[in-house]
């Protein structure tokens, strides 16, 4: 049996990860001189309270490898080969720390790690190809993860931020800086592009007519994207109305079997801040192939 592992990154929310038995490893969340454990006593609400009041912005650390081998001791008694997915390795040593664990529980045989080269929905996309080709009866981990690798590229990440102090702040996008310094007005789109985090096409106004216009900007591109699913993924505080509206905009293009819309977690929360909304979709690889 192989059972999919993941960090605490992938923001596929509790529903999903529940029907699916998926087992999350946490990041941490380092607050002050307090340290608490993403989605289980921390949530992104908290974080906003805590950095306005505190006038900075968390950091977050990766799960130790004690963490990470309590994790696949687990998997070793019940006899499960593991599928692990991680936050782009060019973020974080989520990856790195799961194969160390691996090799030091003598377990390395029954696991293969996916460096998603990407963050929140962009990973869950991956797991939910991983999923699908379980159900389907694959029953080999090697190929498996062969399989699921093969879609890394094809991922398509990107969001609007409503500011940059939170992911200057962070220093993941190295872009961040000269926008902040050149113009507070701007909004970004943010993509992530081999495992990293840069600037894309710029706007301006209220945030969610800058929504609006990202969303307009995509269309095209969803209209033939992979069909398996699309994600909706937010930061919280943006009206209901304007996640409403995009969903239903995807919805409407009748393309999509699954349209999800989730709340961003801690990592993503902190690092891109709040009003942040991102549509993340998957291209056709048979038709990029063609």
């Amino acid at each position: 049996m192989i059972r999919i592992y993941a960090d605490s990154t992938n923001d596929l929310g509790a529903e999903i990860i529940e029907k699916y038995n998926i087992r999350i490893i946490p990041l941490y969340v380092n607050m002050g001189e307090k340290t608490y454990t993403d989605w289980v006593d921390i949530t992104p609400d908290e974080i906003y309270e805590w950095s306005d009041k505190n006038k900075t912005t968390p950091t977050t650390a990766v799960f130790s490898i004690g963490d990470a081998e309590e994790a696949l001791n687990e998997a070793k008694a019940a006899g499960e080969d593991v599928l692990f997915f991680g936050i782009s390795s060019n973020l974080s040593a989520s990856c790195n720390v799961f194969r160390l664990a691996a090799e030091s529980v003598g377990y390395a045989d029954h696991v293969a790690v996916i460096d998603s080269k990407n963050l929140c929905t962009g990973i869950g996309l991956l797991m939910l190809k991983a999923i699908k080709f379980i159900e389907e009866g694959e029953t080999d981990l090697q190929r498996l993860a062969k399989r699921v690798e093969e879609y890394v590229p094809y991922v398509r990440t990107s969001s609007v931020i409503e500011t940059l102090l939170y992911i200057h702040r962070g220093g993941r996008c190295s872009a961040a800086k000269a926008l902040l310094a050149s113009a507070l007005r701007i909004k970004p789109k943010i993509v992530v592009e081999d495992g990293k985090l840069g600037v894309g096409k710029k706007y301006r106004g209220r945030q969610e007519d800058v929504i609006r216009k990202y969303y307009d900007d995509l269309e095209e591109q969803l209209r033939i994207a992979d069909t398996d699913a699309v994600f909706i993924s937010h930061t919280g505080r943006l009206s209901q109305s304007i996640i409403d509206e995009i969903a239903g905009k995807v919805r409407s293009l009748g393309h999509f079997k699954n349209v999800y819309v989730t709340r961003a977690g801690s990592v993503v929360t902190i690092h891109c801040g709040p009003g942040t909304l991102g549509v993340f979709y998957m291209e056709d690889k048979d038709g990029a192939e063609n």
